[in-house]
């Protein structure tokens, strides 16, 4: 019988953890709003939902028994968190805000077309962090086998159910700290200076994320 229980608790001591998945859902909250925050963790635990189906039908092992595969992983990764840093960045240094709800001008139309478009942009980045990240191939490899029993007949499908369970309650956590995020810095990030301060600690954090993948040998 699979250990729902434990597994439900030990998932979330592990989401809780300060990682870098739930510091960079707090900074996108902090700078950009609750919306912005619960988009990009959408996106990160519809990477999971991949990971998870990846490692339940073996294809996970492949990869990180493939040198050269994991390799590239880890490189394409940490090159695009430091392009998404270098740009945040460059219209940092050149004085440009990314359009919000708070600032965007124009009529209502064009400001709900540019939202939509941001959130969309949030949405893939979040996707594109989970995918890319080799952390994560090893995390549910190691993980998720713990709590399925040997003699199971569908090994897979536990591992898909554990992994569904693993991706709901990550969501709940990381909504739960966009909000809380959002609303401690809502105030703050009316003040232009602030803004632009949360958006150069958005890069940092990416750009840490992009050094410590690039430092660890897997």
């Amino acid at each position: 019988m699979i250990s729902v229980f434990p597994f439900l608790a030990t998932s979330i001591v592990l989401t809780l953890a300060p990682g870098p998945d739930i510091i960079f859902v707090a900074t996108k909250s902090m700078a950009e709003g609750t919306r912005a925050g619960i988009t990009t963790a959408l996106g990160l635990c519809t990477g999971v939902l991949a990971h998870v189906t990846l490692a339940a039908f073996g294809v996970s092992a492949l990869i990180a028994k493939a040198p050269a595969a994991f390799a590239a992983i880890k490189y394409a990764g940490a090159a695009y968190l430091l392009f998404l840093a270098g740009k945040i960045l460059w219209n940092f240094f050149q004085k440009k805000n990314d359009v919000t709800f708070a600032d965007a001008g124009g009529s209502s139309t064009q400001k709900r077309s540019a939202a939509g478009k941001s959130f969309s942009a949030l949405y893939r980045t979040g996707i594109m962090m989970s995918i890319l990240n080799p952390k994560v191939i090893l995390f549910f490899l190691a993980f998720l086998p713990q709590f399925v029993p040997a003699e199971i007949d569908r090994p897979w499908l536990a591992m898909l159910a554990l992994g569904a369970i693993f991706d709901l309650q990550a969501l709940a956590i990381f909504s739960g700290v966009s909000v809380c995020a959002g609303k401690l810095f809502s105030a703050l990030r009316e003040r232009p200076g602030i803004q632009k301060g949360m958006d150069f600690a958005t890069a940092l954090v990416l750009a840490g994320i992009a050094g410590t993948l690039l430092l660890t040998d897997f």
